[in-house]
């Protein structure tokens, strides 16, 4: 069965209004460019913090835009392409020019080599060639074959091959593995 596509290329930012909202305990967050899944979330603490349970990491974190995005993201790496859970690394260290960053999500082969790398915006941020040049930068330091930027409503998709890097209008399957995504 083929696997629909999320990737697009670069159009100008609709009005932050033109997005429909979905309600979340007492925050709202835009319907993203990705597929719906039923997330694990809570209201937490005296200051009523809103949390969701990380499909990677296992725990619950805070629950901001850029998170809601990246566990979209993980969501439908996991269920749509095949990538296992298990080989998901999220908000990944690394050292860039001697300075600790952190990747939004890096997807692993099964000897642990860097596959693909996602970097995460919030829906309101536009992507800019700045935001191309941060995946770039952190791609230097991981050299996945596969980059995308995504800020949940547009996104865009690049294959390195050989120095050269050429934009992709589909994603290609996780490798295959015997991990579960449980």
């Amino acid at each position: 069965m083929a696997r629909s596509s999320v990737c697009g290329i670069f159009e100008p930012m609709p009005a932050p209004s033109a997005h429909p909202q979905i309600q979340l305990g007492p925050r709202s967050f835009d319907v993203l460019q990705l597929p719906p899944f039923a997330l694990q979330w809570r209201v937490q603490g005296p200051e009523q913090t809103l949390q969701v349970k990380c499909l990677s990491r296992k725990k619950f974190v805070a629950l901001e835009p850029e998170e809601w995005v990246r566990q979209h993201w993980v969501h439908y790496l996991s269920s749509e392409l095949g990538y296992p859970l298990g080989r998901i690394a999220v908000e990944q260290p690394l050292q860039l020019n001697g300075l600790a960053r952190f990747a939004d999500i890096v997807c692993h082969d099964n000897a642990g080599i860097p596959l693909l790398l996602v970097e995460v915006k919030r829906p309101n941020i536009a992507l800019s060639a700045s935001v191309l040049n941060q995946v770039l930068r952190y791609h230097l330091t991981l050299q996945t074959p596969l980059v995308i930027i995504s800020n949940g409503i547009q996104h865009q998709a690049y294959h390195f091959q050989g120095g050269q890097f050429k934009s992709l209008d589909r994603l290609p399957p996780g490798p295959s593995s015997t991990v579960s995504n449980k």
